[in-house]
């Protein structure tokens, strides 16, 4: 039993690892813009597909393939934001966003399906079934990678926004938009490059996903919903919060596991309800700042 708890715990650091590096992305579009991207699921399985396609196509490991796929989402990113978003105003905008990125999820979502069919695939370089031993059990190469990956994301992130120019814009843009305008700031420049960057990151967390888990087109609204809670629990905005969380979501449930499987996924949703309770802006979460 110790060894099966032991295990428990390391696959759900190392799981919420993966999924840390789909959340960090909505959480950071959220904290700037106000948006909640409902199309985030989607767009991870986009980032998963064009690691899928570079590999099966053109050879290329997952791993380097991520200098082509990071680009190319950032890309997709500014363009949704300047074609769907920006054009949105007034009071109403925010629940509009919800209705423009769902629309914007199905859309490629038909694509996805248009192009790769309804059947599931998975990324399966040679080095996917490698594992190493740690804490007395075995653990797959790509989650360790993907739990890497995570810790690096989060710590770039944290340094574009505190140590930068571009972050200072953007933490600006944050607290009050109408005062950024004042100063000077290009507003909706800094929420396009935001946009972008979170769009960018799911190239990430879709290569590590797709790597790990047979998906297909309709695989993002599972997604969607458990990265929801992550960022809800972790603190709506708070880029770490999307990492601790993510983390103890994934532990709880690989626990419960050992001793109830069917209540696994409903304890993932209980710990969010308990957690939100006593602590309504998250275990990372502060009060809001931003000038209504």
């Amino acid at each position: 039993m110790a060894r099966e708890i032991t295990q428990a715990i390391v696959n759900g650091i190392l799981l919420g690892g993966v999924y840390a590096l789909m959340a960090v992305g909505l959480t950071l579009i959220f904290g700037v813009l106000d948006i909640i991207n409902i199309a985030q699921g989607v767009l991870v399985i986009l980032g998963g597909y064009l690691s899928y396609s570079l590999f099966t196509k053109a050879h290329i490991d997952p791993f380097v393939g991520l200098l082509i796929t990071i680009p190319a989402m950032f890309v997709i990113g500014v363009f949704v934001y300047w074609a769907f978003i920006s054009r949105l105003r007034g009071g109403e905008r925010t629940s509009m966003t919800l209705l423009v990125t769902y629309a914007v999820g199905l859309i490629i979502e038909g694509i996805l399906y248009k192009i790769y069919g309804a059947d599931n695939v998975q990324i399966s370089p040679s080095y996917v079934n490698s594992s190493v031993h740690i804490l007395g059990v075995y653990e797959g190469w790509i989650y360790i990678w993907g739990f890497v990956l995570a810790v690096v994301l989060v710590g770039f992130i944290y340094t574009l926004l505190y140590r930068t120019g571009f972050g200072r814009s953007v933490r600006a843009v944050m607290q009050d938009e109408t005062a950024a305008r004042l100063v000077g700031i290009n507003v909706n420049r800094v929420a396009a490059l935001t946009f972008g960057i979170g769009v960018a990151v799911t190239a990430v967390g879709g290569m590590v996903f797709g790597a790990t888990n047979a998906f297909n087109a309709n695989s993002g609204y599972d997604l969607i919903s458990r990265l929801l809670s992550i960022i809800i629990l972790g603190g709506m905005g708070s880029v770490g919060g999307a990492l601790g969380a993510s983390v103890f979501m994934l532990t709880a449930e690989t626990l419960v596991t050992i001793w109830q499987p069917n209540w696994a996924v409903a304890v993932y949703y209980a710990a969010l309800v308990i957690v939100l309770l006593y602590r309504p802006t998250g275990l990372f979460g502060r009060k809001a700042v931003r000038a209504q």
